[in-house]
């Protein structure tokens, strides 16, 4: 899908940028830094991913993680700063979403600090039930000791 003349979504792990991706995540993400790359290649090579491409080279990032069935996780959602602000991270959601067997899953998940705007576009609320959720958080599990 194209979302500009420039820019151009690819999905699937074999036409993703790793070390671009790795880079990303492990220097500028506040939510993985000091991610080691066999981690990334481990959880991209494991999720459905899609990416934003300016000739050739990966400007955005965005994975789910799913049974393809039920059920998905929106993670590592980026657009690196120098292509911000041109509407790549609402086309790569719109990519998302409309995404046939996305459009069937009961719950789609994420955890995010910011771009809250930017999700509920596309139907995201706080939990409707909060005390039914739980989990295991480790925020400090990449950081070296």
């Amino acid at each position: 899908m194209m979302t500009s003349q420039e820019y151009i979504i690819k999905s699937g792990f074999e036409n993703m940028d790793t070390e671009a991706i790795y880079t990303y995540l492990s220097t500028e993400s506040y939510w993985a830094k000091g991610i080691p790359f066999v981690t990334v290649n481990n959880a991209i090579k494991n999720s459905f991913c899609l990416g934003i491409f300016k000739e050739e080279k990966q400007v955005g990032f965005a994975r789910l993680v799913t049974d393809y069935a039920t059920f998905a996780y929106l993670a590592d959602v980026y657009i690196l700063e120098a292509h911000r602000n041109k509407g790549l991270s609402k086309a790569l959601m719109a990519h998302i979403m409309n995404l046939d067997w996305v459009a069937g899953l009961r719950r789609i998940s994420l955890a995010t600090k910011d771009a809250h705007e930017l999700y509920r576009q596309f139907g995201f609320e706080s939990p409707a039930k909060p005390e039914t959720l739980m989990e295991i958080t480790r925020p400090e599990i990449y950081q070296k000791k």
